[in-house]
């Protein structure tokens, strides 16, 4: 659980937010604060008021994965396979240990890791890729940034069928996709650094009514 009090930091302000575990989906405006609130609750950024807990735990002492729109510009190594292997790599683990946990990873992405590739060569499949390395050190939380607006209906496919297969206990999405908010057991909506609704997606599209935040063909379920 996500635990957030008093929270006021460029365009939030949030006195209280509780984020369960499973699958957050964060919608809203352009400027609502979306981002900012991801890079808080990755521990990237640091609150200029209030506390963010994930179990209790401040976000900088638990291990949290980070995917972002643009993942490969944070690419810090050319051959997939050690891209993969990053995050392990960096806690200063064994090499035997790092190849092996990481070769679990490039095995369930094997489409987006065939070995040796380099990242150079792939296309929508770079996304696949950074959720390897962010999920190969087991984070208790996953924070993806729009990581599905540049994604073709195939690799978004593979792109939700790995975090389905990964059980990441906590994961928070920012999406301007409807119809993957939908798809998530809850859902925020932020306004002007606020958050106005939260709560499952039924409820939250229900008080969206009229607006342009609702997903493709909403009024044919109504």
């Amino acid at each position: 659980m996500i635990r957030v009090e008093g929270l006021s930091h460029g365009p939030l302000e949030i006195p209280a937010l509780v984020i369960p575990d499973g699958e957050t989906a964060v919608i809203g405006p352009n400027g609502a604060g979306k981002t900012t609130l991801l890079r808080i609750l990755s521990g990237i950024t640091l609150p200029l008021h209030g506390s963010v807990r994930v179990d209790g735990i401040p976000p900088r002492e638990q291990e949290v994965g980070w995917v972002g729109e643009y993942p490969d510009r944070n690419f810090l190594f050319d051959r997939v396979r050690d891209e993969i292997a990053s995050s392990l790599r960096f806690r200063h683990l064994p090499c035997g240990r790092w190849m092996a946990g990481s070769g679990r990873w490039r095995r369930r992405w094997d489409r987006a890791a065939p070995g040796p590739v380099r990242h150079g060569a792939l296309r929508g499949e770079k996304v696949l890729v950074a959720l390897a390395a962010a999920l190969a050190s087991r984070p208790r939380l996953l924070l993806l940034d729009e990581v599905d607006s540049h994604l073709d209906a195939d690799t978004a496919l593979l792109s939700e069928a790995a975090l389905r297969r990964a059980g990441c206990p906590a994961v928070v999405r920012v999406t301007g996709r409807m119809e993957s908010a939908l798809a998530a057991p809850h859902l925020l909506f932020l306004r002007e650094g606020k958050v106005l609704h939260q709560g499952p997606p039924e409820a939250v599209f229900t008080a969206l009514s009229g607006t342009a935040f609702l997903p493709p063909l909403w009024g044919c379920r109504r």
